[in-house]
């Protein structure tokens, strides 16, 4: 647990970055982002693999991921710096090219995620106005949200709290249908117990793995977190409430919610939806109109996958900017704009990135590649970063011992071998389901290696990654 204060250490007093996000603020920023736009459009895949003990996979997937969390609050109770795992790696191994690998992991499953969000954003946006091309609407939505994110951390970390509030009420709705639902004596208990072992997983105990698998790019998200540790005032008292804190409540949700949607829908019609709350809206259980709330909830989920969005925009120029301050990626990276205080070439560079991976997608899509863009991004995000959770929990237990001091915070050990143990079983899992996603894995590292390649023969070893552009900020 955290201990009593002390001195600020010398690695809260080097940053350049504006520390103002409060425990409350990064509480909301965990939430948010965990919660995100998974629930929202990934419950009827998991009902499909599981039956209606669905809310099982949620429950066990989100505690493997909360583990990962008390290791990630552990290492930045140590390090509060802005880079997360790459830089824990650093620190452990001291090897630039395994710290370059996780970081370029990290940043190609962000840029994944981020991609597979912005096509889901345009879905669920047709539905409301079809008239502009589905890339234009999702290119336009990510150019906002960069927008947003060159302003300031501050205006970022606000927006994304005002849309947790409306995510959650979102979620409420679901959670009051199935209240009424059960007042009104129609829900049956005994489909919470029920597994489906007759479809592609013959096992219970795979048809659970096979539904964690599909239900943890819900989990995703709180790696995020981390990555703001030099805009957080006094992260070492911050972070272990707030980001395990925020896990917690979300899992709680998670389980609530699927319980709900499982108690008031029939789980075959929950799995053939592709937006299976909307099913639960449509039952017709409140006195609204069907049509109405139907809308609410599109609009609802909209705003959903703009905030998890948003968390994957702020993150991805602050792992290359901490990680060109450790010189490990070219030390333009590190350049902060003088008055928004924002890390914009990073910004900029990410957004380049996501913008041209949505224009090469869709025109592999349009012809006749084959392939769920949506679904392959989100595979191929949970892929990486369920390798990097496990390298980062492994960082945790090498790092025992080192850089101590009396604000530490310490996690379970048992717990965090428990931990490691999951999520290499969940990787394994979704890797033998779905073995091309390993292909999309290399192509997006490859990308990075000319940023490597760039760093290596002509970056100033030691020197000019670390010395700002600007005076800082005090």
């Amino acid at each position: 647990m955290a201990h009593t204060a002390a001195d600020p250490r010398p690695d809260e007093e080097d940053s350049e970055l504006k520390r103002s996000i409060t425990g409350r603020l990064l509480f909301f920023y965990t939430l948010g982002d965990v919660l995100g736009s998974g629930i929202y459009v990934l419950i009827g895949l998991v009902a499909a693999a599981v039956g209606g003990a669905f809310w099982i996979a949620f429950a066990l997937g989100v505690s493997v991921a909360a583990i990962t969390g008390a290791a990630y609050a552990e290492l930045v109770t140590k390090y509060p710096q802005a880079a997360g795992a790459s830089l824990y790696v650093n620190k452990a191994f001291g090897s630039r090219p395994l710290t370059f690998l996780v970081t370029v992991s990290f940043l190609a499953a962000s840029m994944a995620a981020s991609g597979s969000l912005a096509v889901g954003f345009a879905s669920y946006f047709e539905t409301l106005w079809s008239a502009p091309p589905a890339l234009l609407v999702s290119l336009a939505f990510l150019a906002l949200l960069v927008v947003v994110n060159f302003i300031g951390i501050t205006e970022s970390v606000w927006m994304n709290m005002v849309m947790t509030f409306v995510e959650v009420a979102g979620l409420l709705i679901v959670l009051v249908i199935g209240i009424v639902h059960i007042a009104e004596g129609n829900a049956d208990f005994g489909v919470l117990t029920q597994i489906d072992t007759s479809g592609d997983f013959g096992s219970p105990a795979l048809a659970v793995l096979a539904g964690i698998s599909f239900s943890f790019f819900a989990m995703t998200g709180f790696e995020n977190t981390a990555n703001v540790a030099e805009e957080t005032i006094d992260p070492h008292k911050a972070f272990p409430r707030s980001l395990v804190g925020g896990m917690i409540v979300a899992g709680l949700v998670y389980v609530l919610v699927s319980m709900a949607a499982a108690l008031t829908v029939p789980p075959d019609t929950l799995a053939e939806s592709d937006a299976a709350l909307l099913e639960v809206v449509k039952a017709g259980i409140l006195p609204f109109s069907t049509d109405l709330m139907t809308t609410l909830f599109s609009v609802i989920a909209l705003i959903a996958i703009t905030n998890t969005t948003l968390v994957t925009v702020v993150t991805q120029p602050r792992v290359l900017y901490g990680m060109a301050r450790e010189d490990v990626v070219p030390g333009v990276f590190a350049k902060i704009h003088p008055t928004r205080r924002s890390p914009w070439v990073g910004l900029l560079f990410s957004g380049f990135v996501v913008g041209s991976l949505l224009v090469i997608g869709t025109l592999v899509t349009e012809a006749g590649g084959g392939i769920d863009l949506v679904g392959r991004l989100a595979t191929v995000t949970v892929v990486l970063l369920l390798a990097i959770y496990a390298l980062v929990i492994v960082t945790c237990l090498k790092l025992r011992g080192q850089d101590e001091h009396d604000r530490v915070f310490h996690a379970s050990t048992p717990l965090l071998v428990l931990g490691l143990l999951g999520n290499l079983a969940i990787l394994y899992f979704t890797v033998v389901d779905d073995p091309h996603s390993l292909i999309w894995c290399a192509g997006l590292l490859g990308v990075g290696l000319v940023l490597f390649l760039a760093e290596y023969f002509l970056g100033s070893k030691g020197t000019g990654s670390r010395t700002p552009d600007v005076e800082p900020h005090h």
